[in-house]
């Protein structure tokens, strides 16, 4: 059978999962996900462990948080003063919105803290600092 090398464009099932048995994601009912091996479109951690594989193999792969979403970055957090902030605009820890960079990209953000004077606002990715542990099958290879 032919084995995955880089260059090749698979398609995979996964369920992902944290180290407390939480599933964070999974292709479950949905199709599977389809990436080029060595491109670098997912996560480093599993990208290195589908070389090799043959459809229908399947493994549980961990996944360190460095070699995932990277660890948390203390300058994605932003205190912004709360008069900024529109008044409508939910503020509840943990709500996430979009806002925009002086660029113009716009950017998911997480509330973290409020008071009433300012609101801390989170930019790193959600799981951040997190080992991840990835059930995969392999189904395709293109």
């Amino acid at each position: 059978m032919t084995q995955v090398k880089s260059g090749d464009t698979v398609r995979i099932h996964y369920t992902g999962t944290l180290s407390d048995g939480s599933t964070f994601d999974s292709s479950q009912g949905r199709d599977p996900l389809e990436f080029t091996v060595g491109s670098g479109q997912i996560i480093p951690g599993l990208e290195s462990a589908v070389p090799g594989m043959e459809v229908g193999d399947k493994k549980k792969v961990e996944v360190a948080a460095d070699e995932a979403y990277g660890q948390p970055n203390p300058q994605a957090m932003q205190a912004v003063p709360r008069g900024d902030i529109p008044t409508d605009i939910p503020l509840a820890i943990g709500t996430q919105l979009q806002v925009q960079t002086p660029s113009g990209q716009v950017m998911p953000v997480t509330v973290t803290k409020v008071t009433d004077d300012e609101v801390t606002l989170d930019a790193n990715h959600p799981l951040a600092g997190k080992d991840l542990t990835f059930d995969i099958e392999l189904v395709e290879i293109a």
